[in-house]
């Protein structure tokens, strides 16, 4: 791995390195991470993280989560595609799970800060730090963009039986192709997990954009899209 002389890695990783089946909070990047990483996606970002600090020590590691904003491809559309096929169930759960998200210009302002200044180094979580009821969250944003809310509650086992097999028909018969459900879809959905940002609070600030904001800036978005 080599770089030219000036310059800086910054190297965007993702939370899911932490993940573990259930629900996780408060967690810091001290954090010990699971002995085994929860899907193959989680599985490069670890062993990236242990190249870029082997061979670069002085970069820093972002590990962000739950991108979302405008022109986003990922997050927010895939459920909203879901939902106005009727095909978004909401999970039967004991307690809402609560997660963290990061509004993509607040991760972008961390990425240009961190470039900028040398003296940043080290491993940082980064969300916005407003854990929120993903549930209520998704719901608020259906309403809003005037999509039914889903009438239907599957078991977190139902979907989780349900997502082994759609992967392994996809595995097997399309390759190339994303399954509509994946288990870890259904993990994200049936257990909360949240970030201690106390480092990248301390070192960047704290987000300038807020929850709020940042939602209003997407749905302006969605509803041109």
């Amino acid at each position: 791995m080599r770089r030219s002389p000036g310059t800086r890695l910054i190297f965007l990783s993702s939370s899911s390195v932490h993940y573990r089946s259930g629900p996780q909070h408060g967690i810091t990047e001290e954090t010990p991470l699971p002995s085994r990483p929860i899907n193959r996606y989680a599985a490069t970002k670890r062993i990236a993280e242990e190249l870029v600090r082997e061979r670069v020590p002085d970069a820093v590691i972002l590990r962000p989560r739950a991108v979302f904003g405008p022109r986003d491809t990922v997050l927010l559309p895939r459920i909203l595609q879901a939902a106005r096929a009727g095909k978004l169930p909401w999970l039967k759960s004991r307690t809402p799970a609560v997660g963290d998200l990061i509004y993509v210009q607040n991760l972008v302002d961390i990425v240009a800060q961190a470039a900028d200044d040398p003296s940043i180094q080290g491993t940082f979580n980064v969300t916005n730090g407003e854990p929120i009821e993903i549930e209520a969250f998704i719901a608020e944003v259906l309403r809003r963009l005037d999509i039914p809310l889903p009438t239907r509650r599957v078991k977190v086992g139902t979907a989780m039986a349900a997502a082994t097999v759609l992967e392994t028909l996809h595995a097997l018969f399309r390759p190339q192709v994303e399954p509509a459900i994946t288990r870890f879809g259904v993990h994200v959905f049936a257990y909360g997990k949240t970030f201690d940002i106390t480092r990248a609070k301390r070192t960047f600030g704290a987000p300038r954009i807020s929850l709020e904001q940042g939602l209003e800036r997407t749905l302006d978005w969605l509803r041109s899209e």
